[in-house]
C-alpha cells in the first residue's frame, strides 16, 4: 500500500475544517496550509491534522505549489475545505494506492456540486472535474490567479466516484468570493485582452448567462440554475470592470 498525504488549504474555514479533515482521516499524513485564519480554523486544525503550517495567501495556485513539495509521501490527495471525500471515493483511492505499479501520475475526480442547499445537475457544472490525486514530484499547478489546473508530467486517469462539493455559505459570502475571483481573473486576462469595448461589458456577460442557462441547461436546475446564470454574467462583467480599473492604476 502506497502511503498518502492529504493536503487541505484553508482560510477562515472554521465551519468546514472538522468535517473535511474527518473525510480524509484515512490518509497517512494530513497537512493543512492555513492563510492566517482569524476564526479559529488554525487552532482547530492543530487539534486534528498531522501538521499545520501558515503562509500568507497570494492566490490558490501559489499556495498549493508551495505546500506540495512539503508532503511527506509521494501520493497526494488535495482537498479544498468546502469538499468532502465520500466513502465510495475513499475506497476507490485506497484501491489505487494498493497497486504496486501505476500507469498514471494523476487522476481526475468529478465533483457533486451543491448550491443554495440543492444539488446542481446542469448549469455548466454537470461535468465539473479536478485533478486532485497525483504524484508529488510529477505534478504542479499552472501559474494562474484563478481556476489553475495541475500540469502533469505523465498520463492522467479518471476516478469513477466523486467529491462532494458545497461552496455556498450565504448568498452575500458567495458574492464576496465571486468578486475576489473577478479581480484575480482581471489580472490573468490583462495580457490576453486588447482594448476594452462594449463587447466585453455587454455581449460577453450576456453570452455567459445564455451559455449557462440555455446551452448548458441551467433552466433544468430551476431557480438555482437561473441564479447561477446571473452570477456568471455578473462575474464576467465585473472581470472587465476590474480590468479597466487595473489598467487605470485604480486597484
Amino acid at each position: 500500500m502506497h502511503k498518502l498525504t492529504a493536503i487541505i488549504p484553508t482560510g477562515n474555514e472554521i465551519h468546514n475544517i472538522e468535517a473535511v479533515i474527518n473525510s480524509v482521516s484515512f490518509a497517512d499524513e494530513i497537512l493543512v496550509v492555513d492563510s492566517f485564519s482569524t476564526d479559529g480554523t488554525y487552532e482547530k486544525a492543530q487539534e486534528l491534522a498531522t501538521k499545520v503550517v501558515r503562509r500568507a495567501y497570494e492566490y490558490s495556485a501559489s499556495q498549493k505549489n508551495w505546500i506540495i513539495p512539503q508532503a511527506k509521501f509521494e501520493w497526494i490527495l488535495l482537498v479544498d475545505a468546502d469538499e468532502r471525500v465520500t466513502p465510495e471515493l475513499k475506497e476507490e483511492i485506497l484501491q489505487i494506492l494498493s497497486q504496486p505499479n501505476h500507469k498514471h501520475v494523476a487522476y481526475w475526480i468529478g465533483r457533486m456540486n451543491h448550491f443554495m442547499g440543492e444539488r446542481v445537475h446542469y448549469s455548466g457544472w454537470r461535468n465539473d472535474s479536478v485533478i486532485r490525486l497525483f504524484k508529488r514530484d510529477a505534478c504542479k499547478y499552472e501559474d494562474k490567479q484563478v481556476h489553475a489546473e495541475i500540469i502533469a508530467d505523465g498520463t492522467v486517469g479518471r476516478l469513477k466516484n466523486k467529491l462532494y462539493h458545497n461552496t455556498y455559505i450565504t448568498f452575500d459570502k458567495y458574492l464576496e468570493k465571486m468578486n475576489r475571483y473577478a479581480w484575480w481573473q482581471a489580472k490573468d486576462y490583462d495580457k490576453k485582452t486588447g482594448k476594452l469595448t462594449p463587447y466585453h461589458f455587454v455581449i460577453k456577460p450576456f453570452w455567459g448567462f445564455f451559455k449557462h442557462y440555455i446551452i448548458q441547461s441551467g433552466f433544468r436546475d430551476g431557480v438555482v440554475g437561473f441564479v447561477i446564470g446571473c452570477i456568471q454574467s455578473y462575474v464576467i462583467f465585473m472581470r472587465y470592470v476590474k480590468l479597466w480599473l487595473l489598467r487605470k492604476g485604480m486597484e
